[in-house]
């Protein structure tokens, strides 16, 4: 065996499953949390913080399986703490994205800005949608268990989500 040319499997146990799926999702996840948030470190820090949840809590996970999908709802109320904070602290209207780091720069690219304050200003539940199911790619029935909600209600929260974005976007033109 060539030392150089194998990768070593993950160790066994809680610590090494939670850093493969960390290795695999969390891009993805600080992607989520940036689009909810438009502030990099505080979408690092609420992924970081998921993760760690569920590490601590995966001896007691139903379904390892499921992890992910337990880790993106963490996320996505991770995301709803901060906002709630920010609502208390800081008049919505001043919030801007902090774009100084590299990845930020790239996410918030002068095409995208528009469409991010835009997705800003829709309402909790409706941008939730609109991110996941639309951003993400995630099929329905995810986006409703990520939520805590029906099918339906993503369904409805979803359509009144993009009605609104396309007015927003029209009246910024």
């Amino acid at each position: 065996m060539d030392s150089l040319t194998e990768t070593p499997a993950p160790p066994a146990g809680p610590e090494g499953q939670v850093t493969a799926l960390y290795q695999a999702h969390a891009t993805g996840l600080v992607r989520l949390a940036m689009l909810m948030l438009g502030d990099q470190g505080a979408a690092e820090d609420v992924v970081q913080d998921a993760f760690l949840g569920l590490y601590r809590r995966w001896n007691g996970l139903n379904d390892p399986a499921r992890a992910i999908a337990y880790t993106r709802s963490s996320v996505l109320n991770g995301c709803r703490d901060v906002l709630r904070r920010r609502s208390r602290k800081v008049p919505a209207a001043l919030l801007e994205p902090n774009a100084a780091s590299a990845e930020a720069h790239v996410l918030l690219a002068e095409e995208h800005r528009e469409v991010l304050a835009a997705l800003r200003r829709l309402p909790g539940r409706q941008r939730e949608a609109v991110v996941l199911r639309h951003c993400l790619g995630l099929p329905e029935g995810e986006v409703a268990q990520a939520m805590g909600v029906s099918r339906g209600t993503v369904k409805s929260a979803t359509h009144r989500g993009l009605a609104a974005l396309a007015r927003i976007l029209k009246e910024a033109q």
